[in-house]
């Protein structure tokens, strides 16, 4: 999501792209950059805790940055969205990709 963009737009205009491209319930690729600390990675990694997700971490040739991947199976496009969503709440410095 762009800075210059209206968080509520984005969200309305994911939800017509996932409905589109997906039948539901689907596997789902989120995308985040935090900054390399570990408690920023456990965050995430507490977020997406018992449903199944697949989490993959990659540091930055600098090391300032860590990207978090995770594929996990939602229910429908406001699964995904309340996801990205908590994750923006609880997660302080996260960039959502």
């Amino acid at each position: 999501m762009s800075n210059s963009q209206n968080p509520e737009e984005f969200y309305k205009k994911l939800r017509a792209q996932l409905y589109e491209t997906a039948s539901w319930p689907s596997e789902y690729l989120y995308k985040f950059i935090v900054p390399t600390r570990k408690d920023k990675i456990e965050q995430i990694e507490d977020l997406f805790n018992n449903i199944g997700a697949v989490i993959n971490t990659n540091e930055s040739k600098t090391g300032k940055y860590t990207s978090v991947s995770v594929n996990v199976t939602m229910e429908n496009p406001d699964a995904v969205i309340s996801k990205y969503k908590e994750v923006a709440l609880k997660v302080e410095g996260v960039i959502s990709l």
